[in-house]
């Protein structure tokens, strides 16, 4: 595949159900090629990805011949272990303790390799290391069809001398600050001051640490998946709260909170739940659905913001909470965005990194969202006697 016209990407075009033909879309998904030859990336502009290989052959999603065939993956899975992690729709962990015996891990891997690609026509890459992290990092080395082998003694003329972008875990943000520590490898991580980097990134600092000197703890976790069925934060209020504007600047906080995690495990959802606990300690949970999948502390915010509206009688309030219901791998059904939105979005993250910056310092109310205005109005409106 080294030429364009043989290049593929997959797209989802707007509101046509992904017609290629359209002019806007974003991305899903790209070959090797795509990516290795002409820098073709998930989440691009289609647009721009013409652009770069005008033949480019683009190719629409169809979400539930994914969901089908993940599902026949992981089956296909679970006759070589029983303890197996769903990690996303196409990537998992089986842990061979105890199972080792009856083969090696390489034959087993090559066995799981071949049987993908010869009955699903699946080409995966395997990684075979002592945990998690190790395992996801090997994966990633030898694309497609490799088998890999890290042991945690081989972390440091291995792992060490990569970027650290190309760190299991380390987003562009986390990179680029961690690049302006003065950390540019993984090495630079590993032999950092564990006091530094939980200065910087708090507990997250401490797992880069243990992470970057091939330390991970976590067990291979069958039912990780239904852990994380919802993502959520509640807070208990320092005093009882009876004013609107007060629980509104929570929910704001909560809102950004339950993004940026949801952010981190790449998931979306359409159902936020808003819990408040009054001070007599009665508690109420209520929901609602939206139509197209959220995951931005504005989208979560407005959807609580309006449950607040309708559900809150008035009373002081103790505790209130911030949940994504039914979350989903957000790549297993992505929102859809049209080159105009997906733009918009990212202006929209760095306009709400600048709104935190003012706010942690000049404090909560020194900014306000046009809808938390439009709502005050409205509140105003609705308790006026004219």
């Amino acid at each position: 595949m080294r030429d364009c016209p043989r290049s593929v990407a997959s797209g989802k075009a707007g509101r046509c159900g992904g017609d290629p033909k359209e002019r806007r879309g974003i991305v899903l998904a790209a070959s090797y090629a795509a990516k290795q030859q002409f820098g073709i990336y998930t989440t691009m502009p289609l647009t721009e990805a013409k652009k770069r290989c005008p033949s480019l052959v683009v190719r629409p999603p169809d979400f539930a011949f994914y969901r089908e065939m993940s599902h026949r993956l992981f089956q296909w899975l679970k006759r070589f272990s029983p303890v197996l992690e769903r990690a996303s729709i196409d990537e998992g962990y089986l842990d061979m303790t105890g199972w080792a015996s009856t083969a090696h891990p390489l034959v087993v891997a090559r066995q799981i390799q071949h049987g993908l690609l010869r009955q699903l026509s699946i080409p995966v890459s395997i990684g075979i290391a002592p945990n998690k992290f190790l395992a996801k990092m090997a994966s990633e080395m030898k694309k497609p069809l490799g088998i890999t082998v890290l042991r945690k003694r081989d972390a440091p003329h291995v792992l060490w001398p990569l970027p650290v972008e190309q760190m299991h875990g380390v987003g562009d943000k986390t990179a680029k600050k961690l690049q302006a520590l003065g950390m540019r490898t993984i090495g630079d991580i590993a032999n950092a001051d564990r006091a530094l980097l939980e200065q910087a990134f708090g507990v997250y600092g401490l797992r880069l640490y243990e992470r970057a000197n091939g330390i991970d703890p976590r067990p291979v976790d069958p039912a990780a998946a239904e852990k994380w069925k919802s993502v959520g934060n509640s807070t208990t209020l320092p005093r009882d709260v009876d004013d609107e504007q007060e629980l509104r600047a929570v929910l704001r906080k909560l809102a950004e909170s339950v993004s940026a995690r949801m952010k981190q495990k790449r998931v979306v959802s359409r159902t936020v739940q808003l819990t408040i606990r009054y001070h007599d300690f009665h508690t109420i949970t209520r929901s609602q659905t939206e139509t197209a999948p959220l995951q931005t502390a504005d989208d979560l915010f407005l959807t609580a913001a309006r449950l607040l509206k309708k559900h809150w009688d008035g009373r002081p309030v103790r505790l209130l909470g911030v949940a994504a219901l039914h979350v989903f791998d957000e790549r297993e059904e992505g929102k859809q965005l049209d080159l105009f939105h997906y733009e918009e979005e990212e202006k929209m993250e760095e306009l709400w990194k600048t709104i935190e910056q003012l706010r942690t310092k000049f404090g909560d109310r020194v900014l306000r969202t046009g809808a938390e205005l439009m709502s005050s109005v409205h509140s105003v409106r609705e308790n006026s006697d004219v």
